[in-house]
């Protein structure tokens, strides 16, 4: 059931990116009076699941969920129509058209990703709002729950002040800015220290366990007994930690760090349950283990505001508020994005052996039914195509529009021959990447990274 439920938040995300991408060529090309031939939702090889004929356009649904297209005549595509192209231009075809018109038609659909994410944006914003934990009721520091993230210098108890010369507001901010981050400033024993991290910090997280590089500090709340539990008599789902082997306790890191040095020892501990103390005892056995769960470290905002733990702020907008907080998250998944392929592309930092394909995808929808998840993730994904497909490589749109600056600059229009070349260069390219980031997908799985 879970999986359904995700392939469903998959496929219909795919969908609406690429109607409406497609959508975007579609429209310009049929203002400009240009013949589309084809509308295609994912491709339609050898043969399609559904098709229409209206007017001049076949409409249809494909059955390899890869993508989708628009074939308009007279344009050198993926389909390498190279017949039509040997005749002489009609005035319908593409390749007739004003250059500054075949410029529009090709960032259209650039352009409606784009906009499709701002307008997701606006609208989380008014129907959602907004709720965080601001970065200074993190009183007591953050919880380094990645080795990865300790190792390069950063220690439980921390209190983020800067990530990269910008002020930390919110925490849960902190953790997709680290990922990308060079310089942390953080308070530590009531002084300030800078904490740099290394150029293969990416590569570094990839390797080791998966795990989020920052949490809150929480408390240790059972969630379960382990069977084999020398203590499955005397902790119960719900008990709270407050005392262990004598000493006041607060949070779940404070007894995961003790019981390394109690080793086949029976300590003291005080229970909270049912807001009752309780005195008791707990065994550690002999690999530093009281066999019990506590939570999981994400707590959801409620559970911390409800133990007194954090102040949760929460901001609502009205319809026009909601405009520019939309377009500024916007703005800011843009750069974001802008900055992971940064990173993408620079071999120092081994983040290309994170690229993922489409089973990449498919994991970061949850397993439960979320509208707010949804669109979030829909509206990071339309971010993503809309960047993706202005990459200068000739068969995306990028590779069009370059082709197309240079006419306009130059006033030359580079040959049907050139063009067809470089396309087949394109696609060759494009199947290398699609292999390449589908491979990872596959090296993960079987190797459990």
């Amino acid at each position: 059931m879970e999986i359904a439920i995700k392939l469903s938040q998959f496929l219909l995300s795919l969908s609406i990116l690429i109607i409406l991408h497609e959508l975007g060529h579609f429209i310009p090309a049929k203002l400009f009076k240009t013949r589309v031939e084809k509308f295609y939702l994912f491709f339609d090889i050898k043969y399609s699941l559904l098709k229409k004929k209206i007017g001049e356009t076949e409409y249809g649904i494909g059955w390899l969920p890869l993508g989708g297209y628009v074939k308009i005549s007279g344009m050198i595509d993926e389909s390498m129509d190279t017949e039509q192209l040997a005749q002489e231009p009609q005035p319908w075809e593409f390749r007739s058209k004003p250059a500054w018109q075949r410029l529009i038609i090709m960032l259209g659909g650039v352009t409606v990703n784009f906009i499709l994410a701002f307008i997701i944006y606006i609208g989380m914003t008014f129907f959602y709002g907004e709720q965080y934990i601001a970065n200074s009721e993190v009183k007591d520091g953050i919880w380094i729950t990645n080795p990865v993230v300790e190792k390069a210098g950063l220690k439980t108890g921390d209190k983020l002040i800067s990530i990269d010369g910008e002020k930390v507001e919110r925490f849960y901010e902190s953790n997709e800015k680290l990922f990308l981050s060079k310089e942390i400033i953080v308070l530590r024993d009531g002084k300030e220290e800078k904490v740099h991290f290394p150029v293969n910090f990416i590569d570094q997280l990839m390797q080791g366990k998966r795990a989020s590089l920052v949490e809150l500090r929480i408390p240790f709340v059972v969630s379960g007994v382990a069977e084999n539990s020398p203590n499955k008599a005397v902790l119960k789902p719900k008990d709270m930690v407050t005392s262990f082997n004598g000493k006041p306790v607060k949070y779940a890191d404070e007894i995961i760090k003790a019981v390394d040095s109690l080793k086949g020892q029976t300590i003291p501990v005080i229970i909270k349950r049912d807001n009752k103390e309780i005195a008791t005892t707990l065994k550690v056995n002999d690999s530093a283990k009281i066999g019990a769960y506590y939570a999981n470290r994400i707590m959801p905002y409620e559970d911390l505001s409800k133990l007194g733990l954090y102040k949760v702020s929460e901001e609502k907008f009205g319809f026009f508020e909601s405009i520019p907080v939309g377009i500024n998250k916007g703005f800011q998944q843009l750069s974001s994005y802008g900055k992971q392929l940064k990173a993408i592309f620079s071999p120092s930092t081994g983040a290309y052996k994170g690229v993922g394909g489409f089973a990449a995808i498919f994991n970061i929808f949850p397993n439960t039914w979320s509208w707010e998840a949804f669109w979030g993730i829909t509206a990071l994904l339309s971010i993503m195509l809309g960047v993706m497909n202005l990459l200068p490589i000739p068969a995306l749109d990028g590779g069009h529009v370059m082709f197309l600056l240079y006419e306009m600059i130059s006033g030359r229009k580079p040959s049907d021959k050139f063009l067809e070349r470089a396309q087949m260069v394109g696609i060759v390219l494009l199947i290398s990447l699609l292999l390449f980031a589908n491979g990872n997908d596959i090296y993960k799985a079987i190797f459990n990274k």
